[in-house]
């Protein structure tokens, strides 16, 4: 393994987590406090990022490869799912589990700094972004499907495709993937007095995201740690795996490749724990899932880097 690119990208993503979990030990922020990181990353870091990259992105025939070479291995892994829940006949419970715990990665909030240190390339940026934000508009509506149902089910009440309409355009994340591509394909240019802050904020992402990570895990209640370990060799393998065949098939190769297999394989996001919480939808569980896929990714993801750059 290359140890050089094992460090720059796994030394900052420590250390970042490290100075917010120490920040809680030594009582700089207090509990409750990460929210307010959570919300300046997801209302207005993100977005801006999302907003500002995919306006100055020219949706290319090989960017369009790119994008579907993305969004393949997220439909395909639900359909499998889905298919063996049709066979084997296990609970219903337990499909929505697997599909939540699969299609959900951290593409923002630890994909993209990941990728960006590994990869410390000028263009590096906008194709992560491309990635994480075309990735993440199928997995988040996927997920709040799911959970919604589980909930319609858990309730008895009727399924609504509008209640399931507005949670999804409610997403500043999918909204900001829409104004953003929608710029870029009308070609609209965004004015620099526009663009340069939305860039400013946009580049405090990774640094805030990573410290809020470490902020959000201390001090939370964690059960189920076998299952969620169980439930994190998912993303750690089998979505990987179908990513990289996918891009094979495609003829995706080189960086390209390497940032949509690794994207896939980034841990589980830590909305999944607000989700959970407000859905019901096994809470401690999900905690543990993102916790444990959290700190094996240092590890698996340094694996995945070696691999890809040894193909």
């Amino acid at each position: 393994m290359d140890f050089s690119v094992a460090l720059r990208s796994g030394t900052p993503l420590l250390a970042l987590m490290g100075a917010g979990l120490l920040s809680r030990r030594l009582g700089f922020l207090k509990a409750g406090d990460e929210r307010v990181l959570n919300a300046y990353v997801y209302y207005f870091a993100l977005p801006a990022l999302f907003v500002v990259d995919l306006s100055e992105t020219r949706f290319t025939t090989e960017n369009l490869r790119f994008v579907a070479a993305g969004l393949v291995p997220t439909l395909v892994i639900a359909v499998l799912f889905w298919a063996a829940w049709r066979v084997l006949r296990f609970a219903r419970s337990t499909l929505h589990l697997l599909i939540v715990s699969t299609v959900f990665g951290s593409l923002a909030f630890f994909g993209l700094p990941f990728v960006m240190f590994a990869f410390p390339d000028a263009g590096m940026e906008r194709l992560s972004v491309l990635s994480a934000s075309s990735i993440s508009a199928v997995s988040v509506g996927v997920t709040i499907f799911i959970m919604e149902l589980h909930q319609m089910e858990r309730t008895l009440q009727p399924f609504s495709m509008q209640t399931l309409a507005a949670r999804f355009l409610q997403n500043p994340l999918i909204v900001s993937i829409i104004i953003g591509s929608g710029l870029s394909l009308a070609g609209l240019t965004l004015p620099v007095a526009v663009s340069r802050p939305l860039h400013m904020l946009g580049q405090t992402t990774a640094t805030v995201a990573l410290f809020m990570l470490g902020v959000f895990f201390y001090g939370r209640a964690y059960g189920h740690l076998t299952r969620a370990l169980l439930l994190s060799l998912l993303r750690i393998l089998l979505l990987p795996l179908l990513s990289l065949a996918v891009a094979q098939l495609l003829g995706i190769q080189g960086i390209q490749r390497s940032v949509l297999v690794l994207m896939h394989a980034m841990p589980s996001a830590v909305s999944l724990i607000v989700l959970s919480e407000r859905y019901e939808f096994h809470p401690e569980l999900i905690a543990s899932l993102v916790l444990v896929s959290s700190l094996l990714a240092v590890v698996h993801l340094n694996v995945w880097l070696h691999v890809l750059l040894a193909m």
